[in-house]
């Protein structure tokens, strides 16, 4: 999988993701109106009021874009009306040709393990057949419980021909309570990426393994010294925009061949049209909003990095 998302990176020069993180409060009040005219001021309501505001912008951005990643945690405060939203959402990502990076941070012990990477990323057997449950391409996963945490998502990466985003140095501020903990001298945020790199080895792409990392903008010199580490580790890049990291930071995320990172912009995209640079969109045009907001993310972070 990670070829294919090096191929979509590739083919549009956009080294960006779009996170579709929708709070309903992004959500302008025309598409509200609509839906719980039909639905009511419901947890279906709501759900339909963010699905269809997910549409619109994947509508205007997905010619632009390789990649979108939906938080599950902003779908799921709508209970399994949210969750249907979700699926709907990286159903219709995937229709129109975008590699699906599913945010819900998974990370358990044994079976637990498996049936999260097996639910996200596998195929879930019913008597004599099988379905693929959420169906995503890639998951981000919380490595702090240790190998027997992440194995079984490795193991399902390789069977179906998926990858995985192991959370290695997080963008936001208390993360070093623990990411930045010494241990024999070394952060621990640097022994979670050999681990990585380990990881990684068992499951290769061409160039890049399946199995990639995360690393906040926030922290360049940290991201520079852990790209040293992880040559051949794809890095999802959070925190760029609205949390502080900047396009020149991100120079040190980037191997020589231009690869190797992918940024992502959550409200930075999705809720452009609030901000004072794109109000002249209004409400109404949100999702031409997030259009130009990608345009000018991609111009951004390609200006600094080429």
């Amino acid at each position: 999988m990670i070829n294919e998302l090096i191929q979509q990176i590739t083919k549009k020069d956009a080294p960006i993701v779009v996170g579709l993180d929708p709070m309903l409060s992004y959500v302008p009040q025309h598409i509200q109106k609509k839906a719980f005219e039909e639905f009511g001021e419901t947890l279906e309501g709501a759900a339909e009021a963010i699905w269809q505001f997910n549409k619109g912008i994947v509508d205007a951005t997905c010619d632009l874009i390789p990649a979108v990643k939906p938080q599950i945690a902003m779908y799921e405060q709508f209970g399994i009306p949210g969750l249907i939203s979700f699926k709907k959402t990286v159903d219709y990502c995937k229709e129109k040709g975008l590699v699906v990076i599913g945010d819900a941070k998974r990370g358990d012990i044994g079976s637990t393990s498996t049936a999260y990477a097996v639910g996200h990323l596998g195929k879930v057997t019913v008597g004599n057949k099988t379905y693929a449950g959420f169906d995503e391409d890639f998951l981000t996963v919380n490595p702090y419980l240790g190998s027997d945490g992440v194995n079984p998502f490795v193991d399902i990466c390789n069977k179906e021909n998926k990858g995985i985003f192991v959370l290695v140095k997080t963008s936001n501020p208390s993360s070093g309570e623990f990411q930045d903990q010494l241990i024999d001298g070394r952060p621990l945020y640097e022994l979670v990426a050999e681990k990585v790199v380990e990881w990684g080895e068992q499951c290769m792409g061409d160039t890049y393994s399946n199995v990639g990392c995360v690393i906040g903008a926030t922290y360049p010199e940290m991201g520079k010294a852990l790209r040293k580490l992880m040559p051949k580790t794809y890095i999802l890049v959070p925190g760029y925009g609205a949390q502080g990291g900047t396009a020149e930071g991100l120079k040190p995320y980037f191997n020589a061949d231009g690869l190797g990172a992918i940024v992502n912009s959550s409200r930075g995209i999705i809720a452009a049209y609030k901000q004072d640079a794109y109000s002249r969109f209004g409400e109404e045009n949100y999702a031409d909003a997030s259009r130009q907001a990608v345009i000018d993310m991609i111009a951004d972070i390609n200006n600094a990095i080429k």
